[in-house]
Parts: structure tokens; sequence; C-alpha cells
């Protein structure tokens, strides 16, 4: 019985502290960018034959040239949420980072 509310316990705490976690390390602030998907707004076409919850994965160059990975993930109402973002620099010996 001491170790059932021991867990007990221990469950409790963590799941007090994951409560806000997003998931795919989804940040509010993260906004399209120029080559985004949504940049200017949701694409026209609505995406009806992925299912809901789907990650699409996107990648395109920025206007410096690096390499971006953008991942959406399909929401509910088939638009798409931007949940994260990495770049890849582009080495001037022609080799990436």
């Amino acid at each position: 019985m001491k170790h059932a509310l021991a867990a007990l316990a221990v469950v409790t705490l963590l799941s007090g502290c994951t409560t806000g976690v997003q998931t795919y390390g989804y940040s509010p602030n993260l906004e399209p960018i120029p080559g985004s998907i949504t940049y200017g707004g949701q694409p026209r076409t609505k995406l009806t034959k992925s299912p809901i919850g789907s990650i699409v994965p996107h990648q395109f160059r920025d206007q410096f040239g690096r390499q971006v990975f953008e991942t959406y993930v399909i929401q509910p109402d088939r638009s798409l949420r931007l949940v994260s973002r990495r770049w890849r620099n582009y080495d001037v010996f022609g080799d990436f980072d």
C-alpha cells in the first residue's frame, strides 16, 4: 500500500508539471516566414484525405540561402499548425553544417 501511494504521488506531481506542455515542440510564438506553407494565410485547398493529427514536413531555402525544415500538424478544421522549424546553414565550400 505504501508503494501504491508513493507511485500515485509521483504520477500526480508529474502530471502537474506537464499540464501546459504542447506536443511536437509547439511554440505559440512560432510565426510563418517567407517560404512557409502558411505564410500569408492558410492554403486555399484543404487536406481532406489526410487524417487529423498527421504530420506534414516542408523544406525550402530562406532569403539567406539556409535550408529550412518545418513541421506542420493537420488540425480538426483541416488547417495547418506550424509546430517546429529548424535551419541548416550553407557552408561556402559546398558542405552543410
